[in-house]
């Protein structure tokens, strides 16, 4: 399932945040989002995720398996759940809830009014806590994690919701560089082996430059940034040629 962006502007009621917006996430790819702090990109993804409306434009969902286009405005919240997962930057109240409990809540699109997990759902938990390296923590409370591994867990969880779309708010910020490095693989391989649409926004420009199929940079507009000229701004950068916005 890709996702593209027809001429959006985002932002809130009273404010524009971004506008002109015109991209096409595609599936089977990692997709980086880039740009300096403050210039929308956590806005961009709540767009496109259904938490906020756009103020104008259209985010469309390309479903290839079923030949049809969907725009957002026209999907119901369970479709948006069965589509795309999501990891924010906001700390859910989850604090008393063991890791597995937390994982298990992205099966709620398929587990019905009850919720009562199947042997399948179980099976599904279990080995999206073993991708993350979580396996061990499953009978811990949520609590007792630090940053880090509260980061894997609602990874987990995302997973677990097994969806086409996946879509993450810095997911790499709080962790140490090797578990950035396996997570951004794991990221990758989920994309190229399962065929996921994969769309982060990151502060991590190397690793973007080293594991994203596809990088977008946001200031003022988007536009796709090839390979090539983010390792020349990274460059730049550590030459001290680059200003700080």
């Amino acid at each position: 399932m890709s996702i593209t962006l027809s001429n959006l502007s985002i932002g809130y009621s009273k404010k524009t945040v971004a506008s002109e917006l015109n991209a096409t996430f595609k599936d089977g790819e990692l997709s980086c989002l880039l740009g300096p702090n403050g210039i929308g990109k956590s806005t961009l993804l709540r767009t496109m995720m259904g938490l906020q409306p756009p103020i104008y434009g259209d985010i469309i969902y390309n479903d290839s398996n079923s030949n049809s286009n969907r725009s957002i405005r026209e999907m119901s919240l369970k479709e948006l759940s069965r589509s795309v997962s999501i990891v924010l930057t906001d700390k859910p109240d989850v604090a008393n809830m063991t890791v597995a409990e937390v994982v298990a809540m992205g099966r709620n699109p398929y587990t019905g009014f009850w919720g009562t997990l199947s042997d399948d759902d179980k099976r599904i938990v279990t080995s999206h806590l073993d991708d993350v390296g979580m396996s061990s923590f499953a009978h811990r409370p949520m609590r007792e994690l630090s940053d880090g591994e509260r980061q894997k867990v609602m990874t987990a969880k995302a997973l677990a919701q097994s969806t086409p779309v996946i879509m993450l708010d810095e997911p790499t910020s709080f962790l140490d560089f090797q578990s950035k490095v396996e997570m951004m693989q794991l990221f990758r391989s989920l994309a190229h082996n399962m065929n996921k649409t994969i769309v982060l926004s990151t502060h991590d420009l190397l690793l973007a430059e080293k594991m994203a199929d596809s990088i977008w940079w946001m200031e003022k507009t988007l536009h796709e940034m090839s390979h090539g000229q983010l390792s020349d701004y990274l460059s730049d950068v550590l030459d001290g040629t680059v200003e700080r916005s």
